[in-house]
Formats: structure tokens, sequence, C-alpha cells
């Protein structure tokens, strides 16, 4: 329906055709590349980003649709005497309307429910007129169609329309209705309705006075838009990126007890750390861990060094599968067996056999693996034993290789797993480098780029004046590459 000539504002002219053609070009172009976007944003409900993502191209799909209708209703104007949308001439749609193949089913709300497909979007907006004098009501086509209520029933009086609002929200009619008639404001709000067929839907209004000759309010005009789709639409927006930012606290609350516990259980020395042994070789020992570029979660990996009744020194590194709480946690369980079993003596073969039964029984499952080496300083011997792990390499006169590994599988990964010894002699000056795999990891299990490269630093390791430096060199090789794995690195120089 057209609005009255007698307008408080009058309308500015329209625009000409061929501009509204080339906005619809536009649009109609813009949907096609948003609506191609959302078809790639595979819905994860597991994925709160990926929700709020497709969340934002279904708002903005629904827009998109409503302003090409609203341009076509535009473009095709209205014949006199015909109602909106109803023309011979008339275009139901502009190739914008949303494809009911692709087109998800509207959420509800406050009990809404999707409103049958008409074809088109310009059957969303619908516009009356009540005259005040004569006690006229002129509804459009569409009007009755967001409403549900039948043409031959005629159209509401504003008496008669609060009886379709929600009871919560006729307050809100009402509030509109008397600024427009009482004191020639606009009106733009919105209120709920329930239709005939039950059906709950959200109506936007937004209209003014029409004045007489003597500029009183001879009847007021609107215009309807059922804005439940794209209410709803901006609902799961909101929805989603509420759960999407909760989602980013949980992982960062996350992130902090994980770093919290696994500072609470790695040794608490910063840089070396000297075994003051009676033999003629005490040790220099460094470490450092590279937490993994892919993740903000911190892994499982650990690394520790300990004296030992009797003079003996502890040197392990080791990794379990999995990041966050969970990982540190199963870590610092682990971690704190190995030490006290290595304090009460037992040896690194039996030692990894008991620390494969306690993962393999723990409530949390996980795979594992480690490395454990005992240390005697009076015989310069290094016993060790190993469970799917990376051999330590042994650097000498700037040269270095990877020890011959003794048997052992992953921890956790068979029940009973024997786990053999073996034990390398060491002289004054000579360095060992124990690491996780994470550091060295190539792009395939058969890659050993990354141990040929730790070896390439031989001649710098050995003209290091410590661990320390050592340890330094290292994480300037290795420390800014992308790993997808978090890792450790440990040093051990034999005094000379």
């Amino acid at each position: 329906m057209p609005p009255s000539h007698l307008f408080a504002d009058r309308p500015a002219q329209p625009p000409e055709p061929g501009a509204v053609d080339a906005l619809i070009s536009q649009t109609r172009r813009l949907r096609g590349e948003v609506d191609a976007v959302r078809r790639d944003a595979v819905a994860n409900d597991d994925d709160p980003q990926q929700r709020w993502q497709r969340a934002l191209c279904d708002l903005a799909v629904h827009q998109l649709d409503d302003l090409g209708a609203h341009l076509g209703q535009l473009r095709v104007g209205v014949p006199e005497g015909v109602a909106p949308g109803t023309g011979a001439d008339a275009e139901p749609e502009v190739d914008i309307v949303p494809d009911p193949a692709t087109e998800p089913d509207p959420g509800t709300a406050y009990g809404e429910a999707a409103p049958a497909r008409t074809g088109s979007l310009l059957s969303r907006v619908g516009s009356a007129e009540w005259n005040l004098l004569t006690d006229e009501v002129s509804w459009s086509e569409e009007l009755f169609q967001i409403f549900g209520r039948p043409a031959e029933s005629g159209p509401m009086s504003l008496d008669e329309l609060p009886s379709m609002v929600f009871a919560e929200d006729q307050s809100v009619l009402q509030g509109l209705v008397t600024d427009c008639l009482i004191d020639g404001k606009p009106i733009d709000g919105e209120f709920r309705i329930v239709r005939t067929d039950g059906r709950v839907r959200t109506v936007h209004m937004t209209g003014e006075p029409v004045l007489d000759s003597d500029g009183c309010t001879a009847s007021m005009w609107a215009v309807l838009r059922d804005v439940s789709e794209l209410r709803r639409s901006q609902r799961a927006v909101r929805e989603s990126r509420d759960s999407l930012e909760r989602s980013r606290q949980i992982e960062r609350t996350e992130r902090r007890v994980a770093v919290e516990l696994q500072e609470a259980v790695l040794p608490p020395w910063r840089g070396s750390l000297r075994f003051a042994h009676d033999g003629p070789a005490p040790l220099d020992v460094a470490a450092h861990y590279l937490p993994a570029a892919s993740t903000g979660l911190i892994g499982g990996d650990w690394y520790d060094a300990l004296a030992l009744p009797g003079g003996d020194a502890l040197l392990t590194v080791g990794d379990l599968t999995g990041h966050g709480v969970a990982a540190t946690s199963s870590m610092a369980m682990l971690l704190g067996a190995l030490r006290g079993m290595a304090v009460a003596g037992i040896r690194p073969g039996d030692l990894m056999g008991h620390l494969n039964q306690l993962l393999e029984t723990s409530v949390q499952p996980a795979l594992g693996s480690a490395m454990c080496c005992r240390y005697d300083p009076v015989a310069q011997t290094l016993t060790w034993a190993q469970a799917g792990h990376p051999a330590p390499l042994l650097f000498r006169d700037g040269t270095g290789h990877a020890l011959r590994r003794p048997e052992g599988v992953l921890l956790g990964a068979t029940t009973g797993g024997r786990y053999g010894e073996t034990e390398t002699q060491l002289f004054p000056g000579d360095l060992l480098v124990l690491h996780t795999d994470g550091l060295t990891r190539g792009s395939g299990a058969q890659d050993d780029t990354g141990t040929r490269r730790l070896l390439a630093l031989g001649p710098r390791l050995t003209e290091a004046r410590d661990a320390l430096e050592c340890v330094r060199a290292v994480v300037e090789e290795f420390g800014e590459e992308p790993r997808e794995d978090d890792a450790c690195v440990m040093v051990v120089q034999v005094g000379r």
C-alpha cells in the first residue's frame, strides 16, 4: 500500500531505475559470494569458532536477501490500484531469494516457527493505514500474510491489533501508537505477534502520522516487517560468539593451570646445575622447554636432573601424548614415580617397566616415550634405558653420533613390556644431548633431517663454555620453527 500524500515529511524522489539495477546487480553478486562462503563454512558442533563463523554467514545472507527484495520492490514500483507484488509487471524475486537446498531451517525462539516459503521475501513486508477521521483501515496483501489472517476477515483496527500481540509486548505497541498519534513522533519499534495459526513472529514497525491541511493528525501509516529470521540469525551470532568466548576463556584457564603445574613439577633450577661428586668428572647440566607453535596448550614433555643417594646422578627426558591439564597432570604423576624409584635405587631398565605398568593402569590412558640415565661419576659410566625414545647424542672432539638404543617400547603400549639397558663410557669433555622427538621430528617417520641438523652443531657445542651456552645454541637452531608438538632439550657436559 503506498503512503498517503500528506506525510509530515515528504519522501525524496525515487532514484533512477538504472541506479537501482546497478545496486541489485551488486547485491546479487555479493549474496552469491557470501552464500559460497557459507557453504564452505561447515558447521561443527564441537568447534565454537566454526559455529560463530557459520552464524555470521547466515545473518549476512538474510540481510542481503531482504536488501535484494526491497531493491526489487523499489525498481518495480507500485502500479495505481495494485498492491505491491501482485501486479502483472511485478517481479516477486530478484534472483537473491534463498535457495531451499542451501538455506538452513530457521531456529525458533519464544516458540517461533518458520513461515511457509512463498517464493518471495516481499511477503515479509506489508503496509497499513488507519484513518482516524473515517475509522477506515487498509492493509496490504502482504500484511495479511504476516499476521496469518484471512483477507476475508478484513484488516484489524488499532484497538484490535493488541489482541495478536504478546502480553509482554502490548505496552510497547501502545507506546508506539500513542507517541505517533498524540505527539506526532515517527514509529520505530518491535513486538512479537501470535499468528492465527499459532506461530510466533517478530515484527518491526515503522511509520509516521499523516497530517491534514490544518496540520492535525488525520491517520497513521505504517510499514510492518517480519524480522523473525533476521533476529534468529542475530541471536545465533550472539550465542555462538558467547560460546566462542567461553571456549577461549576455558582454554586460557586450562593453559594457566597447565603452566603452573608444569612449573611446579619440572626442576626449579635455571641455567646450570653442577653435581659436586667425589669423582674426577662432575656434570654441568642445562635444559629448556620449547612449546608447540600449533597450539596454545602445554604438553606432557619433561626433563629432570637429580642427585641420587650414593653420589650418582639421574638424567631423564620424556614425552606424554596430549596437551593441557590432563597431559601435565599425568606427566607430574609419572615424573614423581620416576624420581621415587630412582632414589630407591631401581635400575633404569626395571624403572621403565614399572612406569609402563603405572601408565597402563592410569585413569587417564596415554602413551609416552621416555629415557632414563644413571651416571656413575666414579666409574664415569652412563647406564640408560629407553621406551620408544630417541637415543642420546654423544659429542666428542667436535663430532657427534647417536648411541645404540637398547630394547624398549612406548610406555602404555603393551602389557609386560621388556626394557633393556646399555652402558656407555664417558670421558672428560664429552657432551650429551638428550631431547624429546618434538625437537627433531620431520615430515615423515623416517625423516632424520632434524637429527642431522642437531649433529651438525657439534663444533659449536664443543667450543661452548658450559651446558647453558650449548642449550642456547640448540634453541637458536630449532626454537623458531613451527613445531606441531612441544619439545625439550637437555645438555649434559662432563667436567674436565
